[in-house]
C-alpha cells in the first residue's frame, strides 16, 4: 500500500502551504494535468496514459489531458494542492486533512475503491485483538494505519491511551517485527501479508471490518470541473472504459492488469493478490450506489474526528467540523460556510447513464 509512503509527514507538509492557499484560479481551458502514486486501485492511471484510452478520450472533447506518476504520494497532494495539477489520487483522510484543510475546495470525481484487507492489525504471539491493551504498537504515525487502530480500538473499548505506538517506516517495518522488542505492527499489503506469514503472527483486525472507511478516490479541484466539465466528462470515460478492460476473464483484461502488475513491481497474481483485498467499483453503477449510501457521512465524521483530534486538520481548526463536507443529497457535516470537500457522483452517474 505505497500510497501510504512518508504519511509520517503528513502535518509538516500540511503545515508547509502557505497558509492563503485557496481554490486554484479556474477558468475554461484545454490543457490539464492529474497526478498519481503507485498503489493498486490507482495503477489504472498509469495504464490509462500508456495505452492511448485517455487520451482517445480526451479527443473525443477536444482537450488534452496529462496523467502524471509521482513517486512521492505526500508530496503528489501538496503538488495538487498548491495548483500545480488539476486532479490527484488520494484517500479520503488526506483529501480532508491536505487540500481540504488548506482551503482548496476539491471534489470526489471518481470513486474507485476502498481498502478491504490491505490494511491489518498483526499481534506476536496473541490471537485477540483486545491482547493489544499495554503493548508498543508499530506503525506509521498519522496514516491511514494510524486511523486504522483507531477504529479497531473502539470495537474492543479500547483507545490509543491503553497503548504507545511508535512511529516507524514502512521500510523498516519487517525488520523491526523481527526483532524482540516488537510485539505489534500496523501496516498495509504486501508488508501485511509478508510479516503474516511468520509463525508467532496473528492478524487479529483489517480493514475489512471498517468497510468503505479507508477510500481511494481521484480528486479535482472544484472550480476547474465547474469551468470544464468536458475534463470531468473525459477522466470519467476513460476511466469506466479501462474498469470494464481489467475486470474482465479474457486475454485482454489480463493483459492490462499485467502491464499494471509491472508497474508497479509485482507479477499477475501478486497484482490479483491486492485486488482481492481491495474492494474496486468496476462500474459506475457500483460508485454511484457507495457515494449515495447513508454510511458515508458517518465514515468523513470519523476521519474528521481522528484528524483533529491529531492536529492535522487545517491550520487553527477549532472543531472537527471546522471543513465541511458535502454529499450527494445536500446534506453537509461541518461548517456549511466552509465546504471545501463534496462528494458529488454525478459524472460517475452520466457514465452509468451511458451519456458520456
Amino acid at each position: 500500500m505505497l500510497k501510504s509512503f512518508a504519511k509520517a509527514s503528513l502535518l509538516a507538509a500540511a503545515l508547509s502551504l502557505p497558509l492563503s492557499v485557496g481554490a486554484v484560479q479556474a477558468e475554461e481551458k484545454k490543457d490539464f494535468k492529474v497526478c498519481w502514486s503507485i498503489y493498486v486501485g490507482w495503477m489504472p492511471w498509469g495504464y490509462l496514459q500508456d495505452s492511448g484510452i485517455m487520451k482517445k478520450w480526451a479527443d473525443k472533447y477536444d482537450i488534452n489531458v496529462e496523467i502524471v506518476q509521482i513517486n512521492d504520494y505526500v508530496e503528489s497532494i501538496n503538488q495538487y494542492t498548491a495548483g500545480e495539477y488539476d486532479g490527484c489520487s488520494m484517500t479520503n483522510m488526506d483529501a480532508l486533512s491536505i487540500p481540504a484543510g488548506g482551503g482548496v475546495d476539491t471534489t470526489a470525481l471518481i470513486v474507485g475503491d476502498y481498502s478491504n484487507g490491505n490494511d491489518g492489525i498483526i499481534l506476536k504471539d496473541k490471537t485477540e485483538l483486545a491482547d493489544i491493551k499495554g503493548q508498543s504498537v508499530n506503525l506509521v504515525e498519522l496514516s491511514v494505519s494510524h486511523y486504522l487502530l483507531a477504529r479497531a480500538l473502539d470495537t474492543v473499548g479500547l483507545s490509543e491511551k491503553d497503548l504507545t505506538v511508535i512511529n516507524t517506516s514502512d521500510a523498516d517495518m519487517i525488520a523491526a517485527y523481527a526483532t524482540a522488542d516488537v510485539t505489534s505492527v500496523v501496516t498495509w499489503n504486501p508488508l501485511l501479508s509478508e510479516i503474516e506469514a511468520q509463525p508467532n503472527a496473528t492478524k487479529v483486525f483489517d480493514s475489512a471490518g471498517i468497510p468503505g472507511e479507508i477510500i481511494d478516490i481521484m480528486m479535482v479541484n472544484t472550480e476547474t470541473l465547474a469551468d470544464n466539465p468536458a475534463f470531468g466528462k473525459a477522466l470519467v470515460g476513460a476511466w469506466y472504459e479501462l474498469m470494464a478492460i481489467m475486470s474482465s476473464d479474457g486475454d485482454e483484461g489480463a493483459s492490462a492488469r499485467t502491464a499494471m502488475a509491472e508497474a508497479s513491481g509485482t507479477d499477475l497474481p501478486g497484482y490479483d493478490a491486492q485486488l482481492a483485498t481491495t474492494k474496486m467499483f468496476y462500474t459506475p453503477a457500483e460508485a454511484v450506489a457507495f457515494t449515495k449510501a447513508p454510511e458515508l457521512p458517518s465514515t468523513m465524521k470519523f476521519v474528521a474526528e481522528f484528524l483533529f483530534d491529531k492536529g492535522i486538520l487545517g491550520e487553527g481548526a477549532p472543531s472537527p467540523e471546522f471543513v465541511g463536507v458535502s454529499f450527494p443529497d445536500g446534506s453537509v457535516y461541518g461548517d456549511t460556510n466552509n465546504v471545501k470537500l463534496r462528494f458529488d457522483p454525478s459524472f460517475m452517474q452520466m457514465a452509468a447513464d451511458g451519456a458520456l
